[in-house]
């Protein structure tokens, strides 16, 4: 009878969160305070992109870090980049980061947290093209990913007529290779990467805009906002943020 009430506990003990062995990390915490649920797209490197199943890049460093910074473990949802900012503002997620850019239109239905990098836009075009300057973009098909502000600032500056919207930068890089638009606009360390990976393209040597990231978190929750920026703030100071950008980005 002994030996039956200690294989219940057991068993009880064993069936309090569910575990997989194949992720360890795959498991449902009894406390959901101990979750950081970050929200991003994972298709833009180096900021978050899969390595294998993983996945990883500055963006998802720096949350790890701020999640340790606040005793909490991060887990990462990857969906479409048009769904960050919705999932954060309907609490589905605590916080978004994928290159996300402080525009007012934004601030009208979320927070953002203080600055973490500053990003250039670039223009990615075929090596053997005839654009070489952004007067050339006037009346070409322009790719960008859909509602970040390459898509805003495209549709703005050569009407919403030339401008194809994509999911992801890598749809819009495949669409420009394949012929069927003519440039793509993405922050300048996506571009390098695909551009490193598709040797038949190239960025031109003009910036299209200069951007600030910054987190994005729900209106209501102040007091997240806070911790991120105190976080960030001591991540700063003693240079992790540095860090993390650096093993991510060569400098010249």
């Amino acid at each position: 009878m002994k030996k039956f009430f200690v294989l219940i506990l057991c068993l009880v003990a064993l069936t309090s969160c569910s575990f997989s062995p194949e992720n360890p990390t795959d498991f449902t915490f009894e406390n959901p305070n101990d979750v950081l649920i970050m929200a991003t797209n994972a298709y833009f490197p180096p900021y978050e992109y899969y390595d294998g199943n993983k996945i990883v890049g500055i963006d998802v460093d720096i949350a790890e870090a701020i999640a340790k910074k606040l005793g909490q473990q991060l887990k990462v949802e990857d969906m479409e980049f048009d769904s960050v900012i919705t999932s954060v503002s309907t609490g589905k997620a605590d916080i978004g980061l994928a290159g996300i850019t402080v525009i007012d239109d934004r601030l009208q239905n979320i927070n953002f947290s203080d600055t973490y990098a500053t990003a250039v836009q670039s223009v990615i075009v075929k090596s053997d093209s005839n654009i070489k300057k952004l007067e050339d973009l006037q009346k070409k098909m322009i790719g960008v990913q859909l509602n970040t502000t390459a898509d805003i600032l495209a549709v703005k500056d050569y009407g919403k007529n030339y401008v194809n919207q994509y999911n992801n930068g890598n749809d819009a890089i495949i669409a420009l290779t394949s012929g069927k638009i003519d440039a793509v606009i993405i922050d300048n360390e996506p571009a390098k990467n695909f551009v490193t990976a598709n040797k038949n393209l190239k960025i031109l040597d003009t910036n299209y805009a200069v951007e600030k990231y910054a987190i994005c978190i729900a209106k209501e929750n102040t007091e997240l906002l806070e911790k991120i920026n105190n976080a960030l703030a001591e991540l700063n100071a003693d240079g992790t943020l540095k860090k993390i950008v650096d093993n991510y980005i060569l400098t010249d």
